[in-house]
């Protein structure tokens, strides 16, 4: 017969559940999580209170004023249902303390209406992040693979958000005429960008499918609709590149966003592409297609070319430097030679070594795009362009 010490399995759970408690209370996460907490309060305190100055008096607000403006808006994010149950308990306490005690039984009553609120605001954040998470898994289903090659090309792509969900959208678009390569930046984070993210790849699939079009003009038909409701003050920053088969060469128009840069082998540096361009959203159509420019950039065996988000170069550190684009045109100076998965690799590596623990601010995405070596004999008798 085994006896079983149930004083070491008690001892075992208390074990258990006190790291289950703990899980995760590192002092830099902590110390990240009580900055970001003070933070989102001290923007609902300036968005609920506004400035200490009355500007219609030229006096300051008095502060049992701004508490009750600052109380006001946080009852006003619960349900009207949960507002009643809050004023009661608030009721309840002011009861118990005025009574003396001799009301004894509206303080527990109080105390255990605040804590189901609570359980119950808490269980509605549950919910709301599975909902993220699920968008944030559809988001990620709907990005191409991050390995992508044809007979001639290498393609690389690393994206990664500010938020569960983000508004950075990179695609790659096999053809019977060549490969489509869009990246793009839609204004604001978290899931409002998100969905329309989505919005904008429905459309820009659909149209490459329809019609096939150049980089102007698949930007042109997108500004329509991005541009469609008058009230939406949403736009896009964006950069489209077709690489037909067989050229030594690529169509490149950019919409306001970073210039990609271009490695070239044969002089073993890189450089800027730059060309005019409005953010999608901007302005109509009409205006936009005197802006846009599209570009044929030379494109020989061994070149690469980095297309990129605005997140990547402005990353911050823990000291508030910005990584750069001096620092990336550097690192792609040194490792633009490389397979287009290297690339990547090494600019992820540096990023990560840059900002250490810090938050990001913005989503991060770029891809690489290298043209792989072409035997000669494969060249001639595909009638390459150069």
């Amino acid at each position: 017969m085994s006896l079983k010490n149930e004083a070491y399995g008690r001892f075992q759970n208390t074990r258990m559940f006190y790291r289950q408690y703990t899980e995760g209370m590192t002092p830099q996460r902590i110390n990240r999580e009580f900055h970001a907490d003070s933070t989102r309060l001290y923007e609902l305190y300036k968005e609920a209170v506004g400035s200490r100055i009355d500007k219609a008096t030229n006096k300051v607000v008095p502060f049992h004023t701004r508490v009750m403006r600052l109380f006001s808006a946080l009852v006003r994010r619960l349900s009207p249902a949960r507002r009643l149950v809050f004023l009661g308990s608030i009721l309840g306490f002011i009861l118990y303390f005025i009574s003396n005690g001799l009301a004894q039984i509206a303080l527990p009553i109080s105390i255990l209406a605040i804590i189901i609120l609570l359980m119950l605001e808490l269980l509605e954040k549950i919910d709301a992040k599975k909902e993220i998470d699920f968008a944030r898994d559809i988001q990620l289903g709907l990005l191409p693979s991050s390995s992508t090659k044809t007979k001639e090309l290498e393609f690389e792509s690393f994206a990664t958000t500010a938020k569960e969900v983000g508004g950075d959208y990179v695609d790659v678009i096999p053809t019977d005429k060549g490969v489509y390569l869009i990246i793009a930046d839609v204004s604001g984070k978290g899931l409002g960008a998100a969905l329309y993210m989505f919005r904008l790849q429905a459309l820009v699939h659909l149209l490459i499918k329809k019609t096939q079009p150049s980089p102007k003009d698949l930007f042109l038909e997108l500004n329509d609709y991005v541009k469609s409701g008058k009230k939406d003050k949403t736009f896009v920053t964006a950069c489209a590149a077709f690489f037909p088969h067989n050229h030594h060469s690529f169509q490149l128009c950019r919409a306001g966003h970073n210039p990609p840069l271009l490695f070239i082998k044969q002089k073993d540096v890189s450089i800027e592409l730059r060309s005019t361009g409005l953010a999608l959203g901007m302005t109509n159509s009409e205006k936009l297609k005197a802006h846009l420019k599209e570009v044929t950039i030379p494109f020989v065996d061994g070149d690469s070319v980095l297309f990129y988000t605005d997140g990547l170069t402005e990353a911050r550190n823990t000291m508030n430097q910005e990584y750069g684009l001096e620092r990336l045109q550097s690192l792609f100076d040194i490792y633009g030679s490389l397979h287009a998965k290297s690339i990547t690799q090494k600019i992820q590596n540096s990023l990560e070594n840059f900002i250490q623990n810090e938050k990001l601010t913005d989503d991060i995405t770029f891809n690489c795009v290298r043209k792989k070596a072409v035997k000669l004999k494969e060249i001639e008798e595909a009638n390459l362009i150069v």
